[in-house]
């Protein structure tokens, strides 16, 4: 029953996004807000505490702690995340903040990153899983470095890792859909 709810929650949510919330006459709640954020942690609810959702100048902010850590985010009233925030356990005191609609570039990486990547290239399958889970992540190829991708054969599933600001993410992609399944920061 939870699965059916939340896959609901999710389509809904989707949907609004590609018809467009303004002219559907639909509005996103906050319990949507907060299972895009959970989405995106890869927590489920009873793993969440101290949950917060906060409205401010036409997004939500979004906070909760998991055994892993705590998570704050902002999300546009269209369920889009505009930032997202990671604190590795309680006593950490850098949080590792990324801006996901304009992320920041330096020059000097920029060299780097580009370097990195005329080395490596990528079957069409790969690229389409590196494709989709840097659309998810707002980011574009050039944002990131150290880009690998591996397709498990026995779960139909590539998995993508790649460096940003020295946090690495690793994805999972539904190598048939070519949908992003899961995202792990750290």
């Amino acid at each position: 029953m939870m699965v059916k709810r939340n896959s609901l929650i999710f389509l809904t949510a989707f949907g609004l996004l590609l018809t467009g919330c303004g002219k559907s006459g639909l509005e996103i709640t906050k319990d949507d807000i907060l299972e895009v954020a959970r989405d995106d942690a890869n927590a489920t609810k009873s793993e969440c505490e101290n949950v917060s959702i906060k409205e401010q100048k036409g997004s939500y902010m979004v906070s909760f702690n998991t055994n892993g850590g705590s998570y704050e985010y902002k999300i546009g009233k269209d369920g889009i995340i505009k930032e997202r925030s990671f604190k590795r356990g309680a006593k950490e005191e850098t949080a590792e903040t990324e801006k996901v609609e304009e992320p920041v570039k330096e020059e000097k990486s920029t060299t780097t990153k580009k370097e990195e990547k005329s080395s490596t290239s990528f079957d069409e399958g790969q690229q389409q899983a590196i494709n989709a889970v840097l659309a998810n992540s707002g980011l574009e190829q050039s944002d990131v470095s150290n880009i690998t991708c591996s397709l498990d054969s026995n779960t139909n599933q590539y998995t993508v890792t790649f460096v940003l600001n020295d946090v690495t993410t690793t994805a999972t992609v539904d190598a048939a859909t070519f949908t992003v399944i899961s995202t792990i920061l750290g």
